[in-house]
């Protein structure tokens, strides 16, 4: 990639990851008016420029591929920009917007700066009617835009690897015809590195069932899980095992972290089936599986239910009930 390619997201956001950052910054020239001379100026008081203003946020929404999950924003999450933002009676660091055409209900969309807008949402339905979203406005294609929110973003902490992996996803088919290589190149990243990332968001639907939240899927977790689930019968193991887990966690609320999730899958891959030779199944009133059992060699009985099982709760006990008094 060119230097003048690597030179375009950075206009926007060399040293401007936090708040803290603001008096750090260095003035850039490039393509693009200097966002740092910008944020000088606004620190010190003076006018801010053409492309620089305060609006109303709610003429504002992010854009299609932004890497937060609007979800997981919260009170606590932006606890950090909110006291900042009193702090300092303002927000001081401007998020990346550009207009939008045609569209009744928003003027513009968010580039980068999406927790910002929703720290001043927050603010303004919590007694600080008098917070607007300041913005620099610019003028970007998709995928300058991809750049721009990724060059300002890789460095942030409160983005999953799932987030990042998942608009990954969508710029490699979107942006750079599936190649990893030319994605790489365009973003100043190790190939191996997005590959592995990318392998976060590739998790089988089955196996992210397990996880009670997509937030604890890491590059790590990643990592370990996906070279068995290319393996069919190892995969069928790590599934029922996703199963298990998932069905423990509706019913009894269990709560289990990434990295325990992961060992669990990873260990049912070299434990024995749960079904062996001399286990038994009973098919319930709708021919499904509903109970499995196995006699022990001193005469006990094992009995598993299998996770969703499709059977009622009376049904289930009469079934066992027959199996204690066969003996």
């Amino acid at each position: 990639m060119s230097k003048g390619n690597k030179g375009f997201g950075s206009q926007f956001t060399e040293g401007l990851d936090d708040e803290e950052n603001l008096d750090k910054a260095t003035p850039s020239e490039g393509i693009i008016a200097s966002r740092s001379q910008t944020l000088a100026r606004l620190a010190t008081g003076k006018s801010v420029a053409d492309r620089t203003e305060w609006v109303d946020p709610v003429k504002c929404r992010p854009w299609r591929m932004h890497n937060r999950d609007l979800d997981h924003l919260s009170e606590d999450s932006c606890r950090d920009l909110i006291d900042s933002f009193l702090s300092a009676k303002k927000q001081r660091i401007p998020a990346i917007v550009r207009r939008l055409k045609d569209d009744p209900d928003f003027d513009y969309e968010i580039i980068a700066g999406v927790r910002r807008w929703w720290t001043v949402k927050w603010l303004r339905a919590h007694h600080h009617p008098e917070y607007e979203y300041l913005v620099t406005i610019q003028s970007v294609t998709d995928e300058e835009a991809f750049r721009v929110s990724d060059v300002e973003n890789r460095s942030r902490k409160d983005i999953s690897d799932w987030e990042r992996a998942k608009e990954y996803t969508i710029a490699l088919a979107e942006f750079y015809e599936g190649s990893q290589s030319q994605m790489a190149d365009h973003l100043n990243l190790s190939k191996s590195w997005l590959s592995r990332l990318l392998d976060v968001a590739r998790l089988p639907e089955e196996l992210v069932a397990a996880f009670s939240d997509t937030h604890d899927i890491t590059v790590r977790v990643a990592r370990d899980i996906k070279p068995l689930a290319g393996d069919a019968k190892a995969f069928a193991k790590m599934r029922e095992e996703a199963e298990r887990i998932e069905e423990d966690r509706t019913r009894n609320g269990a709560k289990i972290s990434g990295p325990e999730v992961a060992k669990r899958l990873v260990k049912a891959t070299v434990q024995p089936s749960a079904k062996g030779a001399a286990e038994t199944e009973l098919t319930g009133k709708g021919g499904k599986v509903i109970l499995r059992y196995t006699k022990a060699r001193g005469g006990g009985l094992t009995i598993k239910v299998p996770p969703k099982v499709d059977a009622a709760p009376a049904e289930l006990l009469k079934a066992i009930e027959g199996l204690l008094a066969r003996g």
